[in-house]
């Protein structure tokens, strides 16, 4: 095991290190696994996510800016990954007539994270600053408790519920 953290890790991949991405992948990706099917019926989209998520990490390290945990900045590529993968495989669907099962019967969950980043929720989420739009996507959308979603981003439990009242408050008012 390397004894880097993730931050020298994605530093090391921004300058191009395989053997961080490795890491950071065998770190990460068995807790991104188990949550995406949590979110998704799918094996083959949840695979998919998950190879797409780790490109996306040799591809823009050098994009992550240092704040917040490294961690939080790969689950948000990795659900931002399977809704691309499950929307591309609804739309391959529809185009060729073909019944597929994603198309069957797909889970409300798969269709509230698309629905995240089209309509009314998405501009509502994107409204909020950094820190409410952590909190909330860390507890609703990745359905951590208090105290991982404030071990995840690195802050107390107590300010993950502050932050999570505020978020509700603008996100009220934002939908009404």
């Amino acid at each position: 095991m390397d004894p880097r953290s993730d931050a020298e890790l994605l530093a090391a991949v921004a300058d191009g290190d395989r053997g961080a991405l490795r890491e950071l992948h065998d770190r990460h990706m068995p807790w991104i696994q188990a949550r995406l099917r949590r979110r998704c019926s799918s094996p083959d989209a949840v695979s998919e996510a998950i190879q797409d998520t780790f490109v996306a990490v040799w591809r823009s390290a050098g994009r992550w800016d240092g704040r917040g945990d490294p961690a939080a900045w790969i689950w948000g590529i990795a659900i931002r990954r399977l809704i691309g993968v499950l929307r591309t495989k609804s739309r391959w669907a529809r185009d060729r007539t073909w019944t597929v099962e994603v198309d069957q019967v797909a889970a409300a969950e798969e269709q509230v994270l698309l629905g995240v980043e089209h309509g009314d929720l998405a501009g509502a989420l994107r409204s909020l600053s950094p820190e409410l739009r952590a909190v909330v996507q860390a507890t609703v959308l990745d359905g951590l408790s208090t105290r991982e979603a404030g071990h995840l981003l690195g802050i107390p439990a107590g300010t993950v519920k502050t932050r999570m009242m505020r978020a509700r408050i603008q996100l009220r008012g934002a939908l009404t």
